[in-house]
């Protein structure tokens, strides 16, 4: 059997500074926002070059939380893509604006700049681009579009952890961004987590505010806040993941890049890396006219295998009210072909060959 995520290698290789930081936790009792969330806040903004890392309850907050704070709210449009998880969109709907969806690029997945600036009209606010199973968006334009029109720009880096662009992480390129750390990502927590990243100060402290019920001193409460806090546990088991996250992303790029070699020359169409930025593979996603008969074949050979996603935001039945008669044609036809193989950083050579080889055959 090969999973799609060895959740159990990682924890093998982390298992005795896990279990001390976890033991001397409950040792102190120090569970909501102790040192070990205030560590890691600290850590994750040095290592991804901002000035201000805020951790928050799951990377659905995070973005929640992130458009509140930049002022984004009812009635207000958020360009964005539909080739996402649903929480991209929820965040949108959650204060009250409109997702607008457009389109993507063809051979990144990621949304399309060309399509932004057609979509852009009087009551447009923000852009949301989200960095696609680990490769980082086109910044350069999206931000060029988002300086001449005056929006705020807001990166969707649920899956992007330690990617970049021109030498700048992702999170660190809009006025704000939001991560996730659901047990699968490449920095991924025992449970929910997430983050809310800026360089603005003020946007921080609303954050921070936000996310605790409102409070900046504990029973005063100035606005309506939320329960939203990154749990002083998870936080140590991200303290010893961060320190790891390199050489795991490193490890992604190595299984991706053995992937793509061994099947080349097939009715595949492998990822394509548009040399932009640092792609860090939280998914390995093919295109194939046969891709039914390929994960019968996987499935039926226990190797993992899934469709990131089946049916783009814009067909969703919760957004049939503002996209009724939206078509995407680049996104629909990637959302009838795409699917996804096994990766993380403890995937070994021989299993990459052993998945090929059953692909091989089922072609």
């Amino acid at each position: 059997m090969i999973p799609m995520v060895n959740l159990k290698a990682q924890y093998a290789e982390i298992k005795a500074e896990v279990e001390q930081g976890l033991a001397q936790t409950i040792e102190n009792c120090s569970f909501i926002l102790g040192p070990n969330v205030h560590a890691f806040e600290q850590e994750t903004a040095a290592y991804l070059g901002v000035r201000h890392a805020i951790g928050v309850a799951s990377g659905t907050d995070a973005l929640h939380l992130a458009l509140l704070a930049e002022g984004i709210g009812k009635g207000d449009e958020v360009i964005t893509t539909a080739f996402t998880f649903i929480a991209t969109a929820e965040a949108i709907k959650y204060v009250g604006a409109v997702p607008v969806f457009v389109d993507i690029d063809p051979r990144t997945f990621n949304i399309d700049p060309e399509a932004i600036i057609n979509a852009i009209t009087s009551r447009t606010k923000a852009v949301m681009p989200v960095h696609l199973f680990g490769q980082p968006a086109d910044m350069a334009h999206i931000a060029q579009i988002c300086q001449e029109h005056d929006l705020k720009l807001i990166e969707d880096c649920c899956q992007s952890f330690g990617a970049s662009v021109d030498g700048k992480q992702t999170g660190a390129i809009g006025d704000a961004a939001g991560f996730s750390f659901f047990p699968s990502k490449n920095l991924g927590a025992f449970g929910d987590g997430g983050l809310v990243v800026t360089n603005s100060d003020g946007t921080a402290a609303k954050i921070r505010q936000l996310r605790n019920h409102g409070s900046n001193v504990r029973y005063y409460h100035e606005v309506i806040g939320y329960n939203s806090r990154l749990d002083e546990m998870q936080a140590v088991i991200l303290r010893a993941k961060l320190k790891r996250i390199d050489q795991y992303n490193q490890g992604r790029r190595r299984v991706a890049h053995l992937y793509s070699q061994l099947l080349a020359g097939l009715p595949i169409t492998t990822p394509f890396e548009d040399g932009l930025g640092v792609h860090v593979y939280h998914q390995y996603t093919l295109l194939s006219e046969q891709r039914e008969q390929i994960m019968q074949a996987l499935q039926a050979q226990q190797i993992g295998c899934a469709v990131y996603y089946p049916v783009p935001l814009h067909q969703q039945i919760a957004f049939k009210d503002e996209c009724a008669g939206l078509s995407l044609p680049v996104t629909e036809s990637v959302a009838a072909r795409c699917f996804s193989l096994p990766i993380c950083p403890f995937l070994a050579d021989e299993s990459v060959r052993t998945i090929v080889g059953v692909i091989k055959a089922s072609l």
